[in-house]
């Protein structure tokens, strides 16, 4: 790398939440025209150590040097002026303002806004150019596809002359089309001699595009190697402390008969828009059925009204031949006594409930089932969480804590156990391992194969192509609430990518 000017530097940086520490003495030194890539468990460290960056947090000691120079960072403000900019996980967009409008807000210049604006679209149309960022600037950004928005997050931030790129998870929301747009444009910024730093938890993206990569664990940085010295296996074993297995001991499918069908069905929300069309498609014993696409095309809907959550306008729901009929508010206790267990995607809204003990939530919805007598005894409740803790690894492995105060991914394991033990003979699971940590998504993994290897059928949706890949025996592309076509799970990153895109092959 030569002699290279440090675009950004942190020494001694720690930072604390009452008693939890999030980062302790981080040291990290990112050149000047690289892509230096962050990994880390969930809860690792990694979004605090960026928000005391960009100035959201500000660190307990330590200090923080730009291009060689001290610096303060207080606010997101002074980390800009810095030539620091961020683009979120979740967008910080207003919707139903034009693409130019959102990138220009808070800066608009010149005497009035239509002479700020027409200056704007001069250096906008000079950025895009420069770094292949195409994207309509006067449609309200909430139109745009989400790879799009992403690139006004990138517009905005090169607009305020940004010289280093912070991007947070940037391809959790992407079509691997979308994915490999980005990587172009992230090797453009490169070229430009930007910095980018890239917080993701896809191994194989740090390996495919960063020169560097910084390990953290449990709030402290571990090691920082060259990319192309290292392996994926090694930065999952620096990531959670042991050796991770990335391949699954997966058995052929022996499918059974048929245990969940799904005809006709069509749901339309309160607004009147329609989210689900004509969904068709059988389950059968002994298999995963993947569910792939982009969030936000109707897969959370279908598990929700397969759930008994929702109201379908039509469709027809049938259990092991048995119909449920699902223009009719059924809920989910009667799914449930009919063997349909679920675990939803969004485990804080509808999995838990946060301010319950975690003794509390392992009977949750299934608190009807107690054996033999009215109710559960309090100690019996322990003892039995307990279990479940132990051998489900929920960390800290107590059952009078708060459900709030564990991590994301610890309260997925509470849900995932108590579904998985209830014994269910379909399991439908939406976004199994989002926010969980390297080592707990082997575990649940294995957890998946071993109901299929019972003869149970999963019906699994995820945003992940790869647990997609790793998992099902067949998979269904959706898009805008379609099923677009099946393929096999050794299809192409194309071929997927085109029906996630809304493109059927000729």
């Amino acid at each position: 790398m030569g002699n290279t000017m440090t675009a950004l530097e942190l020494i001694g940086i720690s930072k604390a939440f009452g008693p939890v520490q999030a980062n302790q003495d981080i040291n990290l030194a990112v050149q000047t025209g690289t892509i230096h890539g962050i990994v880390g468990e969930n809860g690792a460290g990694k979004s605090t150590l960026m928000s005391i960056i960009y100035g959201f947090y500000e660190a307990d000691s330590g200090q923080i040097r730009v291009k060689d120079q001290d610096v303060l960072i207080r606010s997101s403000a002074q980390a800009i002026a810095l030539g620091i900019g961020m683009v979120h996980q979740h967008f910080m967009l207003v919707e139903p303002l034009s693409a130019l409008e959102n990138i220009v807000l808070g800066m608009e210049g010149g005497l009035t806004l239509k002479v700020g604006l027409d200056s704007a679209r001069t250096k906008l149309a000079e950025l895009q150019h420069e770094y292949g960022l195409n994207v309509d600037l006067e449609v309200p950004v909430g139109e745009l596809p989400i790879g799009a928005q992403q690139r006004v997050e990138i517009l905005k931030a090169l607009y305020r002359d940004a010289e280093t790129l912070i991007l947070d998870e940037p391809t959790g929301v992407l079509t691997p089309e979308e994915a490999d747009q980005l990587f172009r444009v992230l090797g453009r910024l490169k070229e430009q001699g930007k910095t980018v730093i890239l917080i993701t938890h896809k191994l194989r993206e740090i390996m495919a595009i960063t020169d560097r990569v910084s390990v953290m664990r449990r709030g402290t940085m571990v090691e920082t190697l060259d990319t192309d010295a290292t392996t994926t296996d090694q930065l999952a074993e620096l990531m959670v402390g042991r050796d991770v297995s990335f391949s699954l001991d997966k058995a052929a499918c022996q499918p059974g008969a048929v245990k969940l069908k799904v005809n006709d069905l069509n749901y339309t929300d309160e607004t009147g828009v329609q989210r689900l069309h004509n969904i068709e498609f059988e389950l059968r014993a002994g298999e995963i059925l993947g569910i792939a696409g982009v969030s936000g095309n109707g897969q959370s809907e279908l598990l929700e009204i397969l759930g008994g959550m929702y109201t379908a306008q039509t469709g027809q729901l049938q259990l092991d031949g048995k119909t449920v009929d699902l223009s009719l508010r059924s809920n989910p206790t009667r799914r449930r006594e009919k063997g349909l267990g679920h675990v939803p995607e969004d485990r804080q809204r509808m999995g838990l409930v946060t301010p319950f003990e975690a003794n509390e939530n392992t009977i949750l919805g299934y608190h009807h089932r107690v054996p033999g007598q009215a109710f559960m005894r309090r100690s019996q409740l322990i003892d039995l969480t307990q279990d479940q803790m132990e051998r489900y690894d929920v960390r800290p492995p107590n059952p009078k804590l708060k459900t709030a105060n564990f991590s994301g991914g610890n309260q997925q394991k509470l849900v995932i156990a108590r579904e998985i033990e209830q014994d269910p003979d379909v399991l439908m699971v939406g976004q199994p391992t989002r926010g969980v940590d390297i080592g707990a998504i082997e575990a649940i993994h294995t957890r998946l194969l071993g109901l299929r290897s019972q003869g149970k059928g999963i019906l699994l949706v995820s945003v992940e192509l790869d647990e997609i890949r790793a998992l099902a025996d067949r998979v269904l592309v959706m898009y805008d609430g379609r099923i677009m076509g099946e393929v096999s799970p050794s299809a192409s990153d194309a071929e997927i990518g085109q029906l996630m895109a809304g493109v059927v092959p000729a």
